[in-house]
C-alpha cells in the first residue's frame, strides 16, 4: 500500500467518560462480554441511522464481530431510522446522549447489545470520521466520510466508511491497548490506542480525514494478526483486561 500524507496531526476519537456515566464505561468496558460466551450467549448490533444515512457496512461488521466474538446464539443486526433532531455538529457527549435516549440497556438478559449511530452533521472536530463515546457506543459520521474520498475518487466514500466503521467496533473490542497491554509492539507511539501497522483496519489514518489520501491499494477493513492475538488473549485470559463492566 502507497500513502501519501497531507498531514499527520489526529484528534482524540474516544470521548470522556463523564464521572456520572461510569456505568457505561470506556471504550473497550465491554469487550470480554464480547469476545467470551460465560455471561452474553448472543449479540445484537444496533444501527440508528437518521434519514438517507443508511449504513453500508452493517453486514461487514456483522462478519468481524464473528470472526473474533463467542456467540454462540448469534449475532444479529437491528437497524432503525431515527430523527436525532442534532443538525449540524456533535460532541462526543451528543452522542452519548443520543444513544443512550434512543437504546437499551447494553447488558440486558443474555443479549449484548451494541450500537452504531449514523448521524447527518458531522463531529465538532471536523478532521473525526468516526468516535467511540463508552462502552457500547459508536458513531460515524458519514457527512465527513463523504468529504473524505480521495482524488479520483480512490479510495471510494464506500470503503472509508466501511474501514471506519470496523475500525469503530475495534475500539470496543479495547484495540489498542485500550483495557489491556499487549505483548506484542504494535501500538503507534505518535497515536495511542491505534496500530502503527498501514494494513490493519486499527491504523490511526482510519478514523481521521487523512484517509482519503490513501492513492493506491486498498483500505484495510480487517484486522491484522496483531490486532487478532491481542483479542485471543483477550478472550483466553492470558492478557488481562480492566475496566470492564462485565467479566
Amino acid at each position: 500500500m502507497v500513502i501519501l500524507f497531507v498531514s499527520s496531526s489526529i484528534a482524540g476519537c474516544f470521548g470522556d467518560v463523564l464521572n456520572d456515566d461510569e456505568e457505561r464505561g470506556i471504550s473497550g468496558g465491554l469487550a470480554l462480554a464480547c469476545l467470551q460466551d460465560d455471561k452474553f450467549k448472543d449479540m445484537e448490533i444496533h444501527f440508528l441511522f437518521e434519514k438517507g444515512y443508511d449504513p453500508i457496512a452493517m453486514d461487514l461488521v456483522k462478519t468481524r464481530l464473528q470472526e473474533v466474538c463467542d456467540k454462540p446464539g448469534g449475532i444479529k443486526i437491528v437497524a432503525e431510522e431515527i430523527d436525532f433532531k442534532i443538525y449540524s455538529t456533535w460532541s462526543s457527549n451528543d452522542v452519548r446522549d443520543a444513544r443512550w435516549k434512543h437504546g437499551g440497556d447494553a447488558m440486558g438478559s443474555e443479549t449484548l447489545h451494541w450500537y452504531f449511530l449514523f448521524p447527518s452533521g458531522t463531529h465538532e472536530d471536523s478532521s473525526v470520521l468516526g468516535v467511540a463515546v463508552d462502552a457500547s457506543t459508536v458513531a460515524i459520521f458519514k457527512d465527513s466520510v463523504d468529504e473524505a474520498e480521495g482524488l479520483f475518487g480512490r479510495p471510494s466514500s464506500e470503503e472509508v466508511e466501511r474501514a471506519v466503521t470496523v475500525h469503530e467496533a475495534g475500539h470496543l473490542l479495547g484495540l489498542v491497548n485500550l483495557v489491556y497491554t499487549s505483548p506484542i509492539d504494535h501500538e503507534d507511539s505518535e497515536h495511542p490506542n491505534h496500530s502503527n501497522n498501514e494494513d490493519s483496519v486499527m491504523y490511526w489514518a482510519i478514523e481521521t480525514n487523512d484517509v482519503g489520501n490513501f492513492l493506491t491499494g486498498n483500505i484495510p477493513d480487517e484486522f491484522d494478526d496483531d490486532d487478532k492475538s491481542d483479542l485471543e488473549g483477550m478472550a483466553s485470559g492470558s492478557l488481562k483486561c480492566k475496566k470492564q463492566l462485565w467479566s
